[in-house]
């Protein structure tokens, strides 16, 4: 069975930084990329971030350009995201997630296949 496990979250004043790690265990026979995505009280789920193992490419949503960071080792299955700069509005509860499909792009959430527990991330003063 394969689990991922987020840690990392908490409560920061805007400007802040925080950093979420995610790190995956059991049989996962490919894994393709990892992406982080978030979802906010009363709305849906987004993208955040992603990254391809095999071409280290890395995929951002436009207002987390400049001040988030994706990161990872895909040898040890754990992948982290750097936030900096943090605002109100990045307020949610934060998922990372593990594509082991080759098809389908890393910015839709349908196409990941395995999700961890998630992380509140909460930026207020």
């Amino acid at each position: 069975q394969v689990q991922l496990v987020e840690s990392g979250g908490g409560l920061v004043q805007p400007g802040g930084s925080l950093r979420l790690s995610c790190a995956a265990s059991g049989r996962i026979f490919s894994n393709y990329a990892m992406g982080w995505f978030r979802q906010a009280p009363g709305k849906e789920r987004e993208f955040v971030a992603a990254i391809k193992w095999s071409s280290g490419s890395t995929y951002y949503k436009e207002s987390v350009k400049g001040r988030f960071t994706i990161s990872g080792d895909n040898a040890k299955r754990t992948v982290y995201l750097q936030m900096s700069s943090l605002k109100p509005e990045d307020t949610a509860v934060y998922y990372c997630a593990a594509k082991t499909r080759i098809s389908g792009t890393s910015t839709l959430d349908e196409n990941y296949d395995f999700w961890g527990q998630g992380a509140q991330v909460t930026v207020s003063s």
